[in-house]
């Protein structure tokens, strides 16, 4: 199987929302219909807006977008935040999702961060052990505004209710497990 990893382009950027609407669908069966929905999706136009990267995972070099990794720089210099991670269900247990990790952490790495950042459920096999395998580990409340807001959207959200969330974390310096 090909793969191609790439910056997203105003193509991609416009399959985002779909693409990320898709992957929270798998959540229903956890959580219900509510807060994934397909209205829940971020449009692809405003994570290309804010500040940060987003690439995007193909089956083949000129091929459409079926994952993508939304990197932002929230905390300062030398912390990146991995703000979503999502693959098509189609095109899932292939690797996209790691491969995708990897990349936003070299481009992270590149860019001069030391760490990298997410916020998820920590019990959902897709979510917190699926990043601890890609090397994160939790770690104490980052006290910032920024990571406050992040906790204060996923409250309105209603995420909390639903299971316990974590913030992980991986230092750029260390290789995944």
């Amino acid at each position: 199987m090909s793969r191609s990893i790439r910056r997203a382009s105003p193509a991609d950027i416009r399959a985002l929302q779909g693409i990320e609407a898709a992957a929270d669908e798998l959540f229903a069966p956890l959580f219900g219909p509510q807060p994934f929905g397909p209205d829940s999706a971020a449009d692809g136009a405003a994570r290309a807006a804010e500040p940060g990267f987003v690439l995007v995972v193909a089956e083949a070099e000129d091929g459409p977008a079926i994952g993508f990794a939304h990197v932002l720089w929230p905390f300062g210099p030398g912390d990146a935040h991995l703000e979503q991670l999502a693959v098509l269900p189609a095109h899932l247990r292939r690797g996209h999702g790691r491969a995708l990790v990897e990349a936003a952490v070299r481009e992270a790495s590149e860019h001069g961060a030391r760490r990298m950042t997410l916020r998820t459920f920590a019990q959902v096999p897709w979510n917190g052990p699926f990043y601890a395998a890609c090397g994160f580990a939790p770690i104490a409340p980052i006290p910032h505004p920024a990571h406050r807001a992040m906790v204060a959207v996923e409250e309105r959200l209603g995420l909390a209710e639903l299971g316990e969330r974590v913030l992980m974390a991986r230092d750029l310096g260390s290789p995944a497990l």
